[in-house]
């Protein structure tokens, strides 16, 4: 069944602040191989200007992915999360993420369209910092997987 239309611009409410640390920097970049001594280093960091270690750039993935469940598990969107893949992926900076950060997510459906019996849905997650201000906007495309002919016979 498609999504509802209507859905569309809607937004949620914004998540609990989430406090970027260090470390939590420092695992990220450990993780995904980048060893770019800005993520792990505080004075690497302040010889290019920056207050403290920065997040490297899919670093707020893990936090607007989850901001995203919000739209996600919504009941009314009738969303099939067993169905779901991850389309695609973008992210518009303002300013870096930076440790010591406080971070708030607020989740917008941005588009949802039918595609050959698949449901495809836009999310857009505004991070904004304690002051307010949007550090990034992560764009999240998710596919809902049409069910197979064959499970609907069974």
């Amino acid at each position: 069944m498609a999504l509802d239309q209507s859905f569309v611009g809607r937004t949620y409410p914004p998540t609990e602040p989430y406090e970027v640390g260090r470390e939590k920097i420092r695992e990220f970049a450990e993780a995904v191989g980048d060893t770019n001594p800005v993520y792990s280093d505080p004075e690497a960091a302040k010889a290019l200007g920056y207050s403290d270690v920065i997040a490297p750039p899919t670093f707020v993935f893990s936090i607007t992915f989850r901001a995203a469940g919000q739209v996600v598990q919504d009941p009314q969107l009738g969303l099939d999360y067993s169905r779901v893949v991850h389309g695609d992926q973008k992210f518009a900076y303002r300013r870096p993420v930076r440790a010591g950060d406080r971070l708030t997510v607020v989740s917008t459906i941005e588009a949802v369209k039918s595609l050959a019996g698949n449901d495809v849905i836009d999310i857009r997650g505004d991070v904004h910092d304690e002051g307010g201000e949007l550090v990034v906007s992560a764009l999240t495309k998710l596919v809902a997987r049409a069910a197979d002919a064959a499970e609907g016979e069974a």
